[in-house]
């Protein structure tokens, strides 16, 4: 936060947008970060009579609120760039790679304290990446204040601005899908609802399956509800214990939810004499 604001004052007092928009980068992953965090606090709580799934999809909406904000920070930068191009305002260059510089030297710093656990875990890595980024966008922005020193181009620090409003806003963009398939209970990706189905009725004792769900209760863990027809009544438990290992074992599904039908007594369409396990 200290480097936000150390940006934000250098950028107000040199002129520089670019500097600026490297202080807002920063400042969304610190607050991502945060955020994050907290998420993942609450997520740890466990199942209640109010959220029978857990709270762990409340990483999934600190995930939409941290894109959200990003997106509105790469609009504004890109609409502040393009205001630029036509008119111009005078940069101080010294200040911006000064500035620049002391943010470069910290993101260094932080990257090479996650580049160890990056390689353990997928948030840590994630959280490195977002640190060799910011590092990168420093270097344009040392760039873009050596330009201006040297020849006088003021146009480098809109165009530097450009280039992190773009980098920000497919980030974003890139993410947001994945955010929105899970909190709409998409399928997960990879698994495909045939195939699944059909794996199962490729067990012995059952004549149909149909009525398939499959969707995520969280980035961890994948659900399937399903109704299965038997070829007799007397296979049940049998069967309930073979096909849910079949599902864990290929298909990382942790949770279902199994209707059986019996085939002696009622067809595939009808559920008179069904019964839920």
């Amino acid at each position: 936060m200290l480097l936000t604001a150390a940006q934000v004052a250098g950028g107000l007092v040199s002129g520089s947008l670019s500097l600026i928009a490297d202080a807002l980068h920063n400042f969304s992953d610190a607050a991502s970060l945060l955020i994050a965090l907290v998420a993942i606090r609450i997520g740890r709580k466990p199942p209640d009579e109010f959220k029978s799934f857990g709270y762990k999809r409340a990483e999934t909406v600190a995930a939409l609120i941290n894109l959200t904000t990003l997106i509105l920070i790469g609009l504004y930068l890109l609409i502040e760039a393009c205001k630029r191009f036509y008119s111009p305002e005078p940069v101080e260059g010294w200040t911006v790679v000064l500035v620049a510089g002391v943010a470069l030297l910290v993101d260094v710093l932080t990257a090479a304290l996650t580049y160890a656990g990056s390689k353990r875990s997928m948030n840590i890595k994630a959280a490195f990446l977002h640190n060799l980024t910011d590092a990168l966008a420093s270097v344009g922005v040392i760039l873009t204040g050596a330009l201006i020193i040297w020849y006088g181009w003021l146009w480098t620090d809109a165009a530097m601005t450009l280039l992190i409003a773009a980098y920000v806003l497919w980030q974003s963009f890139s993410e947001m899908p994945k955010v929105i398939h899970l909190l709409m209970e998409g399928t997960p990706e990879g698994l495909e609802i045939g195939q699944v189905a059909t794996a199962m009725e490729g067990m012995g004792g059952v004549k149909n399956v149909h009525h398939v769900h499959i969707w995520q209760l969280d980035e961890q863990r994948n659900a399937l509800e399903a109704h299965v027809v038997l070829e007799r009544g007397d296979q049940l438990d049998g069967v309930k214990k073979a096909l849910k290992a079949l599902l864990l074992e290929n298909f990382d599904i942790s949770h279902s939810t199994l209707e059986f039908e019996h085939n002696d007594c009622c067809s595939a369409a009808e559920s008179s004499c069904s019964s839920a396990c």
